[in-house]
């Protein structure tokens, strides 16, 4: 029996389809759940998929000097949302080289065993997050997404997919799903002086501006906010002590006037520097290598 002019033209439409799929990347197997205790959320041919990271990070929540506050704070936060109790989304707002990062990274390592797992995502793939949700909706661990040194500039995609997983999407967020953020800017965008000028005064009242209203709605869907100050020099000094023991060394006075030298010369008292004068000075000692307890580049 002779083809029709459509059945031709279905042929020819299915050998199409079958080319194009040849060429589609193929579906990203599963993450590998039992691999890691930590995950980067990484896109490949346009397609995105949870990686394990081989070597989490090490750093301990004893490691961290000069936050207990903070730590006290975010710790009580993390242990609820681990024993399936509510907890909120954190932002960890304030000066830079404090400990935000390396706090996040701490309670990991401190939570691990409960079933707590860190998921890395970057803020050009935050417009993923409901993919990521997904992905992690039905498992039995705790999952925080992680986002490091988060800002926005206007317009953003990832702006509104962050407030839609936060707080303001027709789905709810995953039980067993937090964020916990990280920012020098305390509204994750940028301010800028006319701003305070597009403030209106009326009956007595101060009314921001709609602009003003617009940043802050972001912010203020992280239901704890943790602030970081800047380290004063006996705070410093602690911290540059505590790393230094981790190397094997002591803070003798030549080693405190020499951290002393090296925090003026990057004019920054921070835990980073403190750090980083440590290794400078433990290779320059002939230290060798850290002690167990302070593996793979820890710092504050």
């Amino acid at each position: 029996m002779q083809e029709t002019g459509i059945e031709r033209l279905v042929k020819r439409i299915d050998a199409l389809l079958d080319h194009v799929e040849a060429l589609l990347p193929p579906v990203p197997a599963p993450p590998a759940w039992n691999a890691s205790s930590a995950f980067r959320w990484r896109r490949r041919n346009g397609r995105g998929q949870l990686q394990a990271v081989a070597h989490p990070h090490a750093i301990r929540l004893d490691n961290l000097r000069g936050i207990d506050t903070q730590k006290q704070a975010i710790e009580a936060n993390t242990r609820q949302f681990v024993a399936r109790r509510p907890a909120n989304n954190v932002l960890l707002t304030g000066a830079r080289g404090t400990g935000k990062s390396s706090l996040v990274k701490a309670l990991l390592n401190r939570f691990a065993r409960e079933g707590l797992r860190l998921l890395e995502v970057d803020k050009n793939d935050l417009v993923d997050l409901p993919d990521i949700a997904e992905l992690i909706t039905e498992r039995p661990e705790r999952f925080i997404v992680f986002c490091d040194d988060l800002s926005f500039e206007a317009n953003e995609a990832g702006y509104k997919a962050l407030k839609a997983v936060l707080d303001g999407s027709v789905a709810a967020a995953p039980e067993n799903l937090l964020v916990y953020a990280t920012s020098n800017r305390r509204h994750l965008m940028p301010e800028f002086m006319q701003e305070n000028l597009d403030y209106r005064h009326a009956g007595g009242e101060i009314h921001p501006s709609e602009t003003s209203e617009e940043k802050i709605s972001l912010s203020e869907r992280f239901g704890l906010w943790v602030s970081f100050h800047p380290f004063d020099q006996d705070h410093y000094l602690d911290i540059a002590g505590h790393w230094l023991g981790e190397f094997g060394c002591r803070l003798s006075p030549a080693a405190r006037a020499e951290a002393l030298r090296w925090a003026l010369a990057r004019g920054s008292r921070s835990g980073r520097v403190a750090w980083q004068f440590a290794r400078d000075w433990a290779g320059r000692q002939g230290a060798g290598r850290k002690r167990a307890s302070g593996a793979r580049a820890r710092r504050r």
